[in-house]
């Protein structure tokens, strides 16, 4: 199902292939009919783009594939050869223009004094390698030929500019069923694709932009987005600065759960993101051996020693908001806190072995945000990790659908999705992410926003990217041994959006 967007700063639309080549159709009516008209602006934007980006270079290699693809090729090293570059295109020899736009632009190239050359009996040399084999027009594997070229092409030293969508990558998926180029830079036409954006897909694409080539704006009448990227400018539509008479009571008032023996340390983690992201008061609910160091790591935090059920059922009644998992364990402790946690009817945030005591008992949920990494949500749909990563978008969504629960699957390019939501993809994050402890601090970011009234699924949102822009400016001293308390004061900055402009 797909659902229309209000056009909101921060929201940008994502479409899936079906709808890219329906915007094209309907941009090419809107211009007149002549598809040669976007081939050539394709063509011209690209080349732009590219001179932009590698100023100095003088020899172009421009991979050119059979369909309109390969066409915007021919556009490119036209004008690039009218700019007094040394350009040279190059094909498979079963690659011969097949489209009646590719063959006009090829026709032209080449009546310009064009060079064209066969792979793999020529391979020349450029300062910039340009990808126009497939684009948007291959969703399965290049046969054995493609893929030699492909590899080729991976293997050279000289920067790789992909147009459109780097070849051999899906560009609904964001997998590759096999061979891909690997871009330094793609530049998208008209539409943003959805599956560039997530998983696989950001090893191949480099740095990612679109141009619209200057469709007329009705042309986006044609077809509905299948997702929503977040960016920066998001968060104030989420994150509003407080009443001059605020109080605590009014910020929400979290419980944290887990920290069972020998994995304290998750749970202030969790603890203190909630109150770097604004909860007005936080529980803990951890082993009594913990409560010292828990105390000791930041005393704004209300520790307890819970023991037993009982112990928790006070804590219980009185929180806005649950979070549970951080270090929660798989044992009968953990499994006796979650029982309880289910069973209290409060809003829920899911991380961790919470999510594994789930995957083994599978519920249907009320006003639940489950956080799973990729091998977390394998468990949670009885599939393997690959077969997740091969298809983020639809992976989300079967969690969603199957706990009734908002499900944000992290990893490279976030995706959040909920029953009857159109889903969303975090553009920020970096791979100094990836270190234990830091699903914790997002566990605790969710919450405090679910806790201060947002939606479940706004607060999926709003937690997942406020949390990944954080990564991103801790990462500002280098991204290897990053660490998630790193984060703490880059999480209080930009919770505060309202208040920086």
């Amino acid at each position: 199902m797909k659902y229309r967007i209000h056009a909101m700063h921060g929201f940008l639309p994502l479409y899936d292939t079906r709808g890219a080549r329906a915007l094209d159709a309907r941009a090419t009516e809107l211009l007149g009919g002549d598809g040669y008209v976007l081939m050539q602006r394709a063509g011209r934007a690209a080349w732009r783009h590219l001179a932009q980006s590698w100023p100095t270079a003088r020899r172009l290699c421009v991979v050119c594939g059979p369909g309109n693809n390969g066409g915007d090729g021919y556009v490119l090293a036209h004008l690039a050869r009218k700019a007094g570059l040394e350009v040279k295109v190059l094909h498979l020899a079963e690659h011969v223009p097949a489209t009646p736009l590719a063959q006009r632009a090829c026709t032209e190239y080449v009546a310009a004094g064009g060079a064209i050359g066969l792979f793999p009996e020529e391979w020349p040399q450029g300062d910039v390698v340009v990808d126009a084999l497939f684009g948007i027009g291959l969703a399965r594997a290049p046969d054995a030929f493609a893929a030699a070229l492909i590899d080729a092409v991976n293997a050279q030293p000289a920067p790789v500019f992909a147009m459109d969508v780097p070849s051999g990558l899906d560009a609904d998926l964001g997998s590759s069923p096999g061979k891909s180029i690997v871009a330094d830079a793609t530049l998208q036409f008209i539409a943003r694709h959805a599956g560039l954006h997530t998983g696989q897909a950001l090893e191949h694409t480099g740095a990612l932009a679109l141009d619209d080539l200057e469709v007329p704006p009705e042309a986006y009448g044609a077809a509905l987005p299948v997702a929503t990227l977040l960016t920066v400018d998001a968060l104030p539509n989420w994150l509003f600065p407080r009443r001059r008479n605020s109080h605590k009571g009014e910020s929400g008032r979290v419980l944290c759960i887990g920290g069972d023996h020998g994995s304290g340390g998750a749970i202030v983690l969790c603890a203190e993101a909630a109150l770097r992201s604004g909860a007005g008061l936080v529980d803990v609910a951890t082993r009594e051996l913990h409560v010292p160091v828990v105390l000791a790591r930041r005393p704004e935090v209300m520790a307890h020693g819970i023991e037993s059920g009982e112990d928790l059922e006070p804590l219980l009644s009185r929180a806005g908001a649950i979070g549970i998992g951080p270090g929660l364990g798989q044992g009968e402790w953990g499994k006796a806190m979650l029982r309880l946690a289910l069973a209290s009817q409060n809003p829920l945030v899911l991380d961790a072995d919470a999510l594994n005591f789930l995957a083994a008992a599978p519920r249907v949920l009320t006003d639940a945000i489950l956080t799973p990494h990729p091998g977390e949500a394998a468990r949670l749909l009885g599939i393997d990790t690959a077969a997740v990563q091969a298809d983020r978008f639809a992976a989300a969504a079967a969690i969603a659908v199957r706990y009734e629960a908002v499900t944000v699957l992290k990893g490279a390019g976030t995706v959040i999705a909920a029953p009857g939501q159109l889903p969303c993809v975090i553009s920020a994050g970096n791979p100094g992410m990836a270190v234990g402890g830091m699903g914790d601090v997002l566990t605790g970011v969710i919450l405090a926003l679910r806790a201060q009234g947002l939606s479940a699924f706004d607060a999926a949102c709003a937690g997942a990217l406020l949390h990944s822009l954080a990564g991103d400016a801790a990462a500002g001293d280098g991204e290897r041994g990053l660490l998630p308390s790193d984060l703490f004061p880059h999480l209080r900055r930009l919770a505060n959006p309202g208040d920086l402009e």
